[in-house]
């Protein structure tokens, strides 16, 4: 459940009215989960989309004030791709963010739509994007709980990881902008291909055409099938553990996802006579 305005602590109401002006109207954001607070404003200057997270304590960050440092440490370096940073407000024991507001609508990946274009797009750009030093973490080391081997996602390409319809708004005038970094990291450049095609199948594609939309891309038609293989089992494991521990409908929809994903693989390395799944991976 988000926090609401009126719920945010006094200090912090102020520290953003100060730096985002006089605030006639609030519009919470309806799509979402990692951040306490998120709405568009509408105030004196224009409108501002902010997010907010609460601290653990004074001195002690959550997970989803991490992912809001992580987000404005990133922002600079991929003015390309995602809407601009305009200010962070720090009081009451949360984090806030200001971000420039993007009046667009939400992506369309259904077989067909002229969105996939853009997407294709966005991730050509940003798989062409120096990886800067900000960026520390590892995504392969992400996947450790499967007990798999998924050292072949290592890499230094940026990778987003989080490219689903909600994060790709696409304005009027067919400007793409790409939102919420909370996820950022460094690995091989196919990862973030793999990580798309669990969307695609939400989307209505069948696993075999997502892969076909993947292969447009030359990292995945370089990358090590064993390897996508061992990613594919990895994540579909970790998804079923998770929703083990949290019963969010969104949870276990992503764990039938990428199940279905990596039972495609299983089936392709089963018909090309290349073996089980490793050792160690169970989905049951």
């Amino acid at each position: 459940m988000r926090t609401a305005w009126t719920e945010l602590p006094g200090q912090l109401q102020a520290a953003i009215k100060d730096r985002a002006g006089r605030i006639r109207a609030l519009q919470p954001a309806t799509r979402g989960n990692h951040a306490d607070f998120a709405s568009t404003l509408h105030t004196s200057d224009g409108r501002v989309f902010v997010k907010a997270a609460r601290k653990v304590s004074t001195d002690v960050d959550g997970p989803e004030v991490r992912a809001l440092r992580w987000e404005a440490a990133i922002n600079p370096y991929v003015a390309e791709l995602a809407p601009r940073l305009l200010w962070r407000a720090e009081a009451g024991e949360w984090l806030a963010l200001g971000f420039e507001h993007v009046a667009g609508r939400h992506a369309d990946y259904s077989p067909g739509s002229p969105d996939l274009a853009a997407l294709d797009r966005v991730i050509r750009t940003l798989q062409e994007t120096v990886t800067p030093e900000v960026v520390k973490g590892r995504v392969e080391r992400r996947w450790t709980l499967a007990d798999v081997d998924v050292s072949g996602a290592a890499g230094d390409v940026l990778l987003h990881t989080d490219i689903n319809a909600d994060n790709l708004l696409i304005t009027p005038d067919e400007r793409v902008y790409l939102v919420d970094w909370a996820f950022v990291a460094r690995g091989a450049a196919w990862v973030e291909l793999g990580l798309m095609i669990p969307w695609l199948i939400k989307a209505g594609h069948s696993p075999s055409r997502a892969a076909a939309w993947a292969e447009r891309f030359p990292a995945w038609n370089r990358a090590d099938s064993a390897a996508i293989d061992a990613f594919s089992m990895a994540l579909a494991q970790c998804w079923r553990v998770r929703c083990e521990h949290n019963q969010a409908e969104w949870v276990a929809e992503r764990a039938a996802l990428t199940r279905q994903w990596a039972e495609h693989r299983l089936r392709g390395r089963e018909v090309n006579g290349v073996g089980e799944k490793p050792s160690g991976v169970s989905w049951a």
